[in-house]
């Protein structure tokens, strides 16, 4: 069991355990994921970078995460993925797009859309009290 899966199965626990959420959530921002890709296509020459796969599952698009490289190919073994980090992934992802994280374990999380919101917001807060610190 990796730290995320701990921290997940604590939060699981306790809901509305304050500390449990906070441990989770900074676990999460401070990680890197394996974010399955399209294969070479017509819109990654139009955007010059890469295209995250994105998943239709009851009406909802999932951008899909795994913690670790076996659980990604466990899900599906030839994926073309790049490595983004926790904190890169809520400052980039808009609404109404979810996450689904390690989808197949027993340590799969859905993320909703105000859940991810959140997310940005922290990482934006925690970059300006940073940024404000610095010029001091």
């Amino acid at each position: 069991m990796e730290k995320l899966d701990e921290a997940l199965a604590n939060l699981r626990q306790n809901m509305s355990d304050g500390k449990k959420q906070c441990e989770f959530y900074d676990l999460f921002l401070n990680s890197s994921f394996f974010v399955p890709i399209v294969e070479e296509s017509e819109q990654q020459e139009e955007s010059g970078g890469v295209v995250p796969l994105i998943t239709e599952a009851d009406g909802k698009d999932y951008l899909m995460l795994f913690s670790t490289l076996e659980r990604l190919q466990a899900w599906e073994a030839t994926a073309s993925y790049v490595e983004v980090p926790g904190y890169l992934l809520a400052l980039s992802t808009v609404a109404p797009l979810n996450w689904a994280l390690n989808i197949g374990t027993e340590y799969s999380k859905q993320f909703h859309p105000e859940e991810i919101a959140w997310l940005r917001e922290s990482v934006e807060r925690c970059n300006a009290e940073a940024a404000g610190g610095q010029q001091a």
